[in-house]
């Protein structure tokens, strides 16, 4: 760990002035504060994954620990990814380096740093494609881009793929589609090659496969978590609730990322989730063994992606539900919008999704069996069937944070806007620049939240935090509401070091405390044990 600066020190570091050395000659800064620490190789033992060839070693070190035929192992990989992704090669061939997505990356923005423009930071792939797959880069070599693969190429391409945190905004931009967080994905799945990864993406992965969640949470520890969270609301309404694990036969199995049994504000949520599905009546169940919504194989690679995808359908499949409803993640809705149907399905088992309280068919989750959570609340919230007093989240001026991956990789803009203005009297949008489909990243996705860099994830934070700052001075806004375990996560500190007086929730926080459930006591305080004012005090119809 290294010292953070102060917010008006690290403003005045920002530097876009470009090195005076060609970017093929500027050395990265590989010191403590710019690299995530490597993965344990016990955990790539247990995922069958390449090692490195020493139990221990760190991205400062002079030498890495590579094997003997590394550049064939990455030339063979490489190869073997043109062959199976269209798309990888499309991209490698295709930018023009016209720079339209030069200023759109966070972390260029954050860092100054030219190899964080997504144009060069897929230029670092590039160049060794050109050398290794091109008759013009094998004549020409460095006139046409070329470049050889050398150990600092290597060092280089960790560096940097470890400063992308795939959030595609770059690609929104680019006028040939060319989708960076895909280069980010194939180059860190040829670093997986040469066991060279990341702690706070493997172990997470490894955990997954060993106790069905990223953070190693026991079934038995899973469950009390839940019935803990039960006690809390029976104390706040009065409403003892009693949900079932594990039980077949039910209609729905319900998954949510793991965060939201584990850590605040995602325990609010879970909190929310559970007086909703109460409420409702809802026919659902929990599991014990699929109880991880989020998938780290995204950061990893298209087999480990699969792999930790597979176990939801395998767990549906076996309870016999019909369909599966998913909580407030991130990465777990690009996995099954973008690449579900190729990897684990289309699934063979249950319904199309149908809404049992309003009778809507979710056609959209045709081929997937899969529902997004604000999709299904603000159906409920169309047909009038929550009765909702949103004067209970009167201490909160809300805004909202368009978690990258639900929104530009599935298009969930409205629905959780939707909500939020049913459950809360006071919600304001950010610039039209940072929201939507041009929404700015949290600055530490993709396995980046992790604290040994986190002067890299204020920076890449940064553009978030000043729209954050701008609704909070105009608006007087005080809450960030985002539907994404790890924005719930990262945007904390985040805010508390550049907007200090804005908090952090998920929808379903705020939908928990709006909502009037049948036979509650009349509530003194909201979901966090915060007194209601007296303007905000409900008494419930018994």
């Amino acid at each position: 760990m290294v010292d953070t600066p102060k917010p008006e020190e690290l403003i005045k570091n920002i530097d876009h002035t470009p090195p005076e050395t060609p970017w093929e000659e500027t050395v990265p800064d590989i010191s403590p504060g710019n690299f995530c620490y490597p993965t344990k190789k016990k955990n790539l033992e247990y995922l069958s994954m390449p090692t490195t060839t020493v139990d221990e070693w760190s991205p400062a070190d002079e030498e890495w620990p590579l094997p003997d035929n590394w550049q064939q192992i990455v030339h063979d990989g490489f190869k073997d990814l043109l062959g199976k992704y269209r798309s990888l090669k499309i991209f490698m061939d295709t930018c023009v380096r016209c720079g339209a997505c030069a200023d759109k990356c966070h972390f260029f923005i954050g860092t100054g740093d030219p190899k964080n423009m997504p144009v060069l930071r897929a230029e670092l792939l590039r160049s060794v494609y050109r050398n290794d797959f091109t008759r013009v880069g094998k004549i020409l070599k460095k006139i046409a881009g070329a470049r050889p693969l050398t150990k600092e190429v290597i060092k280089e391409w960790f560096t940097y793929f470890y400063q992308c945190t795939e959030c595609r905004r770059c690609s929104v931009y680019c006028p040939y589609g060319i989708d960076t967080a895909e280069v980010t994905m194939m180059a860190r799945e040829l670093l997986s090659l040469l066991g060279l990864n990341i702690n706070w993406i493997l172990e997470p992965a490894a955990n997954c496969f060993r106790t069905g969640n990223h953070l190693g949470i026991q079934p038995h520890a899973f469950k009390e978590m839940i019935e803990f969270f039960c006690d809390d609301i029976e104390e706040i309404t009065g409403k003892k609730i009693e949900p079932s694990f594990n039980r077949k036969g039910a209609e729905i199995l319900f998954i949510t990322p793991s965060g939201d049994a584990f850590a605040d504000p995602g325990t609010y949520a879970m909190m929310g989730y559970i007086m909703l599905f109460e409420h409702i009546g809802l026919d659902y169940t929990l599991s014990t063994y699929a109880s991880e919504g989020g998938n780290f194989g995204l950061f990893t690679s298209s087999e480990m992606m699969k792999r930790l995808n597979a176990k939801m359908y395998a767990e549906a499949k076996r309870l016999g539900v019909k369909w599966i409803l998913g909580g407030e993640c991130g990465h777990m809705w690009r996995v099954i919008h973008q690449y579900m149907d190729t990897m684990n399905g289309p699934v063979d088992f249950g319904e199309v999704p149908v809404n049992p309280i309003t009778g809507t068919r979710f056609d959209n989750a045709l081929s997937t069996r899969m529902v997004h959570i604000t999709e299904f609340t603000a159906d409920l919230i169309r047909h009038n069937k929550l009765k909702l007093d949103p004067g209970r989240n009167d201490m909160y001026k809300v805004t909202y944070h368009d978690s990258c991956n639900p929104a530009r990789a599935m298009g969930l803009f409205d629905e959780p806007r939707h909500v939020l203005k049913a459950v809360c009297n006071q919600f304001y949008e950010m610039p039209e620049n940072t929201i939507r489909e041009q929404t700015f990243c949290c600055g530490s996705g993709s396995g980046l939240n992790t604290e040994e860099i986190m002067e890299l994830r204020l920076r890449g934070g940064l553009p978030r935090a000043n729209a954050v700052r701008y609704v909070h001075e105009k608006f007087g806004v005080n809450m960030l509401s985002c539907v994404c375990a790890i924005d719930r996560a990262a945007l904390p500190p985040l805010m508390e070091y550049w907007v200090p007086e804005v908090d952090v929730c998920g929808v379903h926080e705020l939908v928990g405390n709006a909502l009037v459930m049948d036979g509650e006591i009349e509530r003194t305080t909201n979901l966090r044990f915060e007194p209601l004012t007296d303007e905000t005090e409900v008494e419930a119809d018994v």
